[in-house]
């Protein structure tokens, strides 16, 4: 049987990287598409075995390089996103825009599937930039191509991520914690394998469902998420709730770093529950439950957090 052949935009993140070992693993033929083929070119390329993965340098805007990429593609798979905005990449282009050439594009070239990556809760947080920009691309995408699968996950996870990798960093300086209100905003974590695994699953079982909530299999809020963290790090941190017009008041200024630490938008989106919503069908509806637990995973990697490293891992004996 002819080997399948994969598109996908954003492979170099967490998810990206998962997903092309278990694709070229099970014999799916992956072309990456990267705007820095020389920084990020090797890293893609060692994600698989040699003749399995092909690395291709091209602005995501550039409509005729792209187009010329879905003349041998069967599968379109899209997991670029951003979480903020900055010079040359904003909401609208990264989430709406370019999504929805792609649809275009799928449908054109009669491509069998097209995965797209949203998130969780974007039908909610209607005062969040992000969020409208992110319900805004799945519209277009359905419009256009209405055989596309678009994914909500919650929160992803993995020893790659900027999520707990960056809290556990912050633990490790700060003495005492901001929670925005409160910390009681609930997430359904999701590790980044299962995530891959439910990609995966769509892509080889041709599952057509248009919206799919991706969800791990405990609801946490972010306060037990923290204090999680700190017990797997073996940190103790004050953790003081945050008023609000203080909360906005550290988001105006953080939003200025290089990388910022929270940006008003992100201040927006925290208010809302990042839970399944009942609506749409989930990852366990369609058979592909998410087994995975928040600490017992993190567990595996946090000791690069712990005092001694890599050393902390084990009690030697001499």
């Amino acid at each position: 049987m002819k080997a399948k052949n994969v598109l996908i935009w954003g492979g170099s993140g967490q998810i990206g990287r998962h997903l092309i070992r278990k694709l070229t693993k099970n014999q799916y033929r992956v072309t990456v598409v990267t705007r820095n083929i020389h920084q990020m070119g090797l890293l893609i390329k060692s994600q698989g075995n040699q003749g399995w993965i092909n690395v291709v340098e091209a602005n995501i805007f550039d409509e005729k390089k792209i187009r010329s990429l879905f003349q041998e593609a069967d599968i379109c798979i899209n997991l670029i996103g951003i979480l903020y905005e900055k010079k040359g990449s904003s909401f609208k282009n990264i989430h709406t825009l370019f999504p929805s050439i792609l649809a275009k594009l799928c449908k054109e070239y009669n491509l069998e599937q097209f995965i797209h990556l949203s998130a969780l809760g974007v039908d909610k947080a209607i005062d969040s930039n992000y969020a409208k920009s992110k319900l805004e691309g799945e519209k277009r995408i359905l419009k256009n191509f209405p055989l596309s699968t678009i994914l909500r996950p919650s929160v992803v996870f993995s020893v790659e991520d900027n999520f707990t990798c960056n809290f556990m960093s912050l633990l490790n300086r700060l003495p005492i914690f901001p929670l925005y209100y409160g910390g009681q905003t609930r997430f359904m974590p999701i590790f980044a394998g299962d995530l891959t695994d439910i990609i995966y699953n769509i892509t080889s079982k041709k599952i057509d469902t248009q919206i799919i909530e991706c969800v791990g299999p405990e609801t946490i809020t972010l306060k037990e998420i923290i204090e999680k963290l700190l017990k797997l790090i073996g940190k103790k941190r004050l953790l003081v709730p945050m008023p609000l017009f203080l909360g906005k008041l550290t988001a105006q200024f953080f939003q200025y770093f290089p990388k910022p630490l929270l940006t008003p938008d992100q201040l927006r989106l925290l208010q809302y529950d990042n839970v399944t919503s009942n609506q749409y069908k989930t990852n366990t509806d369609i058979g592909l439950p998410a087994k995975s637990l928040f600490e017992t995973e993190v567990e595996k990697y946090c000791y690069m957090w712990r005092e001694g490293g890599q050393f902390s891992k084990k009690n030697f004996e001499v």
